[in-house]
């Protein structure tokens, strides 16, 4: 269930009386200034992380004790999806006095607890994270930040504040069932490492339960680490059909190494989409100078981002039940055949 904002801020004392240790103490840890032993600090330490306790690294002057601020925590900017979300947000602060500024996280759930920890010291007025898994330090900080938390992209799980973004598992399910009813049967999925990848793991969950409802396995699938690249995408279409040649349908988690896999079948003289069938996923702008257009499906990016910083501007009221669901949409494009 949603976390609504309703409690005060932490304070040192609140360290204090969880520590068992004065607040002059646990100003000099948490400051790391002072003599402090190494237990003494430990137990402050272990005290602050378990209440989600930051410190406030505004001056003590400041009336409001908040900047004009956003923080968005972002897992990448070299992903072709992430400036859209950013554009979205930028759009509808630009007529606010808060402004956005970024940390990312590398796809690290530690990284992420890092970067959340040095933005809410200086005291945002709200947060936009990306994503809905967080370890359990990270997921402190954000229940006790008083100011409202946006978690977007995902919404199937629990929201600590309020959720904007889609279903990968729908999302998932709806290409399942575009790739079965235009007659596909032999399917092979391409994706990031998925332990490092939450939404593409719930989105090749999805297509495993509209596959499983028509009684078909996935014949294949290929994982990769790292970024995404049209080159990644040409190596592991080629490593798939090699081993599984049988194969008449490649759903890949984005539309990078989608797009590599199809400039790779084309020049292998593949029948696309009679013989292969191709879909990615995002609905980039990438795809706007392909020789086909590949099939995917639109994540709502734009409109993700705008309405994730409507709410944390105040311009519109956070969503009943925690969570803003937009609808994914199928792009059919040129890469699967109409359905029968």
């Amino acid at each position: 269930m949603p976390h609504r904002k309703n409690r005060r801020p932490l304070t040192l004392r609140d360290v204090s009386e969880a520590s068992g240790v004065s607040e002059m103490t646990v100003s000099r840890v948490l400051r790391n200034r002072g003599d402090v032993s190494a237990s003494t600090r430990e137990k402050v330490l272990t005290a602050a992380k378990a209440l989600g306790y930051v410190p406030n690294m505004i001056a003590g002057g400041l009336a409001s004790q908040r900047v004009n601020l956003v923080a968005v925590v972002i897992p990448s900017l070299s992903n072709l999806v992430f400036p859209d979300v950013l554009t979205g947000i930028s759009a509808e602060l630009d007529d606010t006095p808060l402004q956005p500024v970024v940390g990312v996280t590398n796809y690290s759930l530690s990284r992420e607890e890092s970067v959340l920890y040095d933005m809410l010291s200086w005291r945002p007025s709200g947060v936009i994270l990306a994503g809905l898994e967080h370890n359990r330090a990270a997921r402190a900080m954000l229940a006790a930040a008083s100011v409202p938390v946006v978690e977007i992209m995902d919404i199937d799980g629990d929201v600590i504040d309020c959720g904007v973004g889609i279903s990968h598992l729908a999302a998932g399910r709806q290409m399942g069932e575009q790739i079965l009813a235009a007659g596909y049967r032999r399917i092979g999925f391409i994706g990031t490492h998925m332990p490092e990848d939450h939404r593409a793991k719930k989105r090749l969950a999805g297509l495993e339960r509209a596959l499983g409802a028509a009684g078909i396995s996935l014949a294949a699938r290929e994982f990769y680490q790292g970024g995404s690249s049209l080159a990644k995408g040409r190596e592991l279409t080629e490593r798939i059909l090699e081993r599984q040649p049988d194969l008449d349908f490649l759903y890949y988690s984005n539309d990078m190494i989608g797009a590599g896999g199809m400039l790779w079948c084309r020049e292998q003289g593949f029948d696309i989409p009679g013989r292969l069938g191709l879909a990615g996923f995002n609905g980039v702008d990438l795809l706007d100078g392909l020789p086909m257009r590949l099939a995917t499906t639109d994540a709502r990016r734009f409109d993700i981002g705008r309405r994730a910083a409507r709410i944390v501007a105040g311009k519109e009221p956070a969503p009943d039940g925690g969570k803003l669901v937009l609808k994914p949409h199928f792009m059919g494009g040129e890469t699967i055949r109409p359905a029968d």
